[in-house]
């Protein structure tokens, strides 16, 4: 797989020409490697000289609070479970690279948002942002096209996803019924609902990153 990040990241560059900013974003379902994508990308685009920083979308994960108020906290990671127009708006800030945009960072272990967590300098030349549903085609997240210069769909099949999901959960010592219900009552339908609710991307791939 690193050689084909290394590609990944020739096309990138032979795409970007002399622009001053380029937005490459990676979307996918939950357990398909989205981040470890982006962290490899922005390590190779970095080797090849150039600079780059990794915009998470889970930063953007709407607090629980709301989340219990909504009866929405089982099914977390649900397209509306999200702050879009946060989102939206930090992708829109990013895009002209003419100031620092301090945006958020979820952390998984505490299960929350971090504000203003990871900088993003305007020399940054490369910016990838990663998430579930930058291609998908429902709701405000259509918004998004069109704003990308270079995307990438990681599409796994389902059977793979189903491991790694049981990987991650069993990861933060769930019991088996809790992170069953982490498997199949929120993350396989919601891959399910993204794989099937997609925008063509430049690069497809059909494996999981570990």
């Amino acid at each position: 797989m690193s050689a084909r990040i290394d590609e990944i990241a020739g096309e990138v560059l032979g795409r970007a020409g002399d622009a001053r900013r380029f937005l490459i974003g990676i979307a996918g379902p939950p357990g398909s490697g989205k981040s470890t994508m982006a962290d490899n990308l922005a390590a190779a685009l970095k080797a090849k000289g150039e600079s780059a920083a990794v915009l998470p979308m889970d930063g953007f994960h709407m607090d629980n609070a709301i989340l219990i108020e909504r009866g929405l906290l089982a099914r977390k990671g649900i397209p509306e479970t999200f702050d879009v127009r946060g989102f939206l708006d930090i992708v829109r800030a990013v895009r002209p690279a003419d100031q620092e945009v301090l945006v958020p960072v979820f952390d998984r272990a505490r299960e929350l948002a971090i504000a203003s967590a990871r900088p993003i300098d305007p020399k940054d030349r490369f910016i990838i942002v990663e998430g579930n549903y930058l291609l998908f085609t429902q709701g405000k997240w259509a918004e998004l096209d069109g704003i990308f210069d270079f995307t990438i769909m990681l599409a796994p099949p389902i059977e793979v996803l189903e491991e790694r999901l049981w990987e991650r959960w069993r990861g933060y010592n769930l019991t088996e019924e809790a992170a069953s219900a982490k498997v199949y009552g929120n993350d396989l339908p919601n891959g399910r609902l993204i794989l099937e609710n997609r925008r063509p991307a430049d690069v497809t791939l059909e494996i999981a990153l570990a």
